[in-house]
């Protein structure tokens, strides 16, 4: 970004940051109104905006601190709020109209990438932070950490990808292996067990597994299951979501090549 751009930038969030008055601004996110929003938008690659009431407060203001704070160390994520009034001066119901936002469904999150003035709506569960930022990292390419998912792993997830045949793929796999026999922690040996099943089924099964096996997972996950399935599934779905994510990078720096 051009030094002058940054400063133009600043300026604008700085603006919206006093745009709504006395309203509470949650650390790491700011409030957006008519008057900025496209502007804001417009300069970030990914902007996650959530559609709440004035005021908003409890479990699911909660969540949204969580994801805010995920993302504070990511230069191209951005989290916004749009607090909606359908009282007084009607703050910002011309932008929840806009999206087709009503009061009943808040808080609605809805992520805009690369200027894309349309979003992409999330319509997963508004009380489960991991979730929302399983949506965020799918669809915007960026890396959160999500529970149970290993930074070593990862990083060998990428090199298995990168590898050029599936020779050099069952090379790093053994790697893998190896790393998994020096976790002390019975948490990480779990999930590392996860990281290797699945590398054995792309292996078998081709790339197409990992898209498959998210629907498969996420279908089970919302079916009528223990509380401890549910959790196992959880973890699963998460050691998944970055495995869709790292592929969709290697894919885009193939690509690039």
């Amino acid at each position: 970004m051009e030094p002058n751009a940054e400063v133009y930038l600043g300026f604008l969030l700085l603006f919206a940051l006093n745009a709504i008055g006395n309203t509470e601004t949650v650390k790491g996110s700011i409030q957006l109104n008519s008057g900025v929003f496209e502007k804001i938008v417009k300069h970030h690659k990914a902007v996650l905006v959530k559609f709440d009431e004035t005021y908003p407060y409890g479990d699911k203001q909660d969540t949204f601190k969580e994801v805010v704070e995920a993302t504070m160390s990511q230069d191209d994520a951005l989290c916004a709020e749009i607090q909606v009034s359908d009282y007084g001066e009607k703050e910002n119901l011309d932008l929840a109209e806009r999206y087709g936002v009503i009061k009943e469904q808040f808080p609605v999150y809805r992520l805009f990438l690369n200027g894309d003035l349309d979003g992409v709506l999330y319509k997963g569960d508004t009380k489960n932070a991991n979730d929302i930022k399983s949506f965020l990292m799918s669809e915007a390419g960026l890396w959160l950490g999500l529970p149970d998912c290993l930074q070593e792993f990862d990083e060998l997830v990428t090199k298995f990808y990168n590898a050029a045949d599936n020779d050099k793929k069952t090379a790093v796999v053994t790697e893998v292996e190896k790393a998994a026999e020096k976790l002390k922690e019975e948490s990480q040996k779990k999930s590392a067990e996860i990281y290797i099943k699945t590398m054995k089924k792309v292996l078998e099964k081709g790339e197409s597994f990992i898209a498959e096996e998210v629907k498969r997972v996420e279908k089970i996950r919302d079916g009528k299951i223990s509380d401890k399935k549910r959790e196992q599934l959880g973890s699963r779905l998460n050691i998944l979501t970055s495995f869709k994510l790292l592929l969709k990078k290697a894919k885009k720096g193939k690509d690039e090549l």
